[in-house]
């Protein structure tokens, strides 16, 4: 893929020209990362964006506090990465670590305001750009993130999934081993004692129907594990919603108790200079009072 086909297909850069696009894909800087290594971490000053020519990356939340590793994206080729360091000073918000030999193309915020803030097209893309992004967040945020999703799983399965889920479920019982003893010792007792047995020893009839059981209860188990694999994944994504609407909601408590704490402490200090004020103005009449009652 071509430098400047890559700019195109990015949205922030749908705005240009192709000539101004062949010409910002000129001022990309080509890095190289291995398998495992970290392009950057979270916390870094950060200045540069970067779109992945080749290979794959990982966007993660490193372990903190406690808290395991969370995998946020796998950013692909074509695809871009660290857009939002171009318009502010803040440090990275997540990390960003190669998950195979990758090829990256890096934009300083230099290049980017020079070819294209200047560019009245390009600007109205990043400001629909940032809209979108804008309200897919306030649309996560303002949906209610606590959901049984187990519960909304189980009930758009299919009678078909769900009788896989119970006979997988049954075979990890002691139902279902104490059933297929009984049925064994049956087996073999009925054509022990009676005169013209049905399935004489060794019993090839019944080796059958148990290699058919066999041959069934291998893929219903495995459907079913996939299913609680997916089901594991769909809670693990409800956690996650959770836990940043809380994040975000905790945030948000503490600016407003600091202005809260910010507003208190300016009006004590007003309290304070107003008594300081009221003293100082009766401290002179107090003074003339007693000189003129001296006299």
């Amino acid at each position: 893929m071509q430098r400047h086909e890559l700019l195109e297909r990015v949205p922030l850069f749908r705005g240009l020209s192709e000539a101004a696009r062949i010409s910002l894909s000129q001022r990309l800087v080509e890095r190289r990362f291995l398998a495992g290594e970290l392009v950057f971490q979270k916390g870094d000053t950060g200045s540069t964006m970067y779109l992945v020519l080749a290979g794959r990356v990982e966007i993660f939340l490193p372990p903190a506090g406690g808290a395991d590793r969370v995998d946020l994206k796998e950013v692909n080729e074509g695809e871009h990465f660290g857009e939002l360091s171009l318009f502010d000073d803040k440090p990275r918000s997540a990390s960003v670590e190669a998950r195979t030999d990758c090829i990256l193309l890096e934009l300083s915020r230099e290049h980017f305001i020079t070819d294209i803030v200047r560019t009245e097209s390009a600007v109205l893309a990043i400001l629909s750009e940032m809209a979108v992004r804008l309200r897919d967040t306030n649309a996560l945020l303002s949906q209610r993130a606590a959901r049984d999703v187990v519960k909304e799983f189980e009930e758009s399965l299919s009678w078909r999934d769900k009788l896989a889920d119970r006979v997988a479920e049954l075979n990890g019982s002691w139902a279902f081993i104490l059933g297929l003893l009984s049925l064994t010792f049956a087996w073999a007792a009925l054509n022990a004692f009676v005169p013209r047995p049905f399935d004489a020893y060794p019993y090839q009839f019944f080796n059958l129907f148990l290699g058919i059981l066999v041959g069934v209860q291998g893929p219903l188990i495995m459907m079913s594990q996939n299913r609680q694999a997916a089901k594991d994944r769909a809670q693990a994504s409800t956690d996650f919603r959770v836990n940043l609407k809380n994040e975000v909601g905790i945030e948000t408590l503490g600016r407003e108790l600091q202005v809260f704490r910010k507003d208190l402490e300016e009006r004590l200090v007003e309290m304070e200079r107003a008594q300081i004020e009221i003293k100082s103005s009766i401290a002179p009449s107090t003074r003339s009072a007693r000189v003129s009652s001296g006299h």
